[in-house]
């Protein structure tokens, strides 16, 4: 791993069972970078992400950060606590008088200052999830990963929540390594998307396109050549 490296991942094997799962896959993820694993469902992208936090066991080399921040598809947050407490949650062992900085300081960086003191049944599912973010940002860790944290909410809110992702991410460039099925996502956020199929990866493309990023963006006839390009990969192998 090199010196800019924050993530190396080298012949990483995940089998259940008889059936191998990740076939020796291997990728690096620059410190700083914003990462999208991309793929169709069911390829492998999740387990990869659980592999990596150690939530399940593996064969290979995994060099990543201990001090993880994870956020997932289905709104993990604690329905017991207010949103003032999930952020808290992730804070740690700081004293009172700081860990009341954290979470003020994150509730205004995702915007629920206004909604503390609220239960997760009372807000929308950006909003959960933005909760879900702030706790993990909170812990301030080296890496965030994040597993289809948009793939359950509706169009105009999932691109709304696209948008803010961008805001957060160029106030602190954590590194992040991102898993969507959504290739027009990946390109959007990322800096690097990673082409994933049957456990394999395809490819590793560069995404050209400068920062900041506008919802233009999209309709560029750039963007939408590489997104048709990462099509085209896909579907090359999906037919072999």
């Amino acid at each position: 791993m090199n010196d800019a490296s924050h993530i190396c991942i080298r012949d990483l094997r995940v089998k259940y069972g008889d059936i191998e799962v990740l076939h020796g896959i291997g990728f690096q993820v620059e410190r700083g970078e914003f990462v999208s694993i991309v793929g169709k469902s069911g390829c492998g992208k999740s387990t990869l992400l659980h592999a990596l936090a150690g939530f399940i066991g593996s064969e290979g080399e995994i060099q990543i950060p201990t001090d993880l921040g994870i956020v997932f598809q289905n709104y993990a947050v604690f329905p017991w606590l207010t949103v003032s407490g999930n952020i808290a949650f992730g804070v740690g062992s700081a004293d009172s008088i700081r860990r009341k900085q954290i979470v003020s300081q994150h509730l205004d960086m995702v915007g629920l200052t206004a909604d503390a003191r609220k239960y997760p049944f009372q807000l929308s599912g950006g909003q959960a999830q933005r909760v879900a973010l702030a706790r993990a940002l909170a812990a301030n860790p080296s890496v965030i990963l994040m597993d289809e944290p948009f793939g359950a909410l509706d169009m105009f809110t999932r691109e709304k929540m696209q948008r803010w992702l961008l805001d957060i991410w160029e106030k602190n460039h954590k590194t992040v390594l991102f898993v969507t099925h959504n290739i027009e996502e990946a390109l959007f956020l990322s800096d690097k998307v990673i082409v994933f199929d049957q456990g394999d990866i395809l490819g590793e493309i560069p995404v050209p396109f400068g920062r900041p990023r506008s919802e233009q963006l999209k309709f560029a006839s750039p963007f939408i050549d590489l997104k048709r390009q990462i099509l085209a990969q896909m579907d090359g192998r999906s037919q072999n």
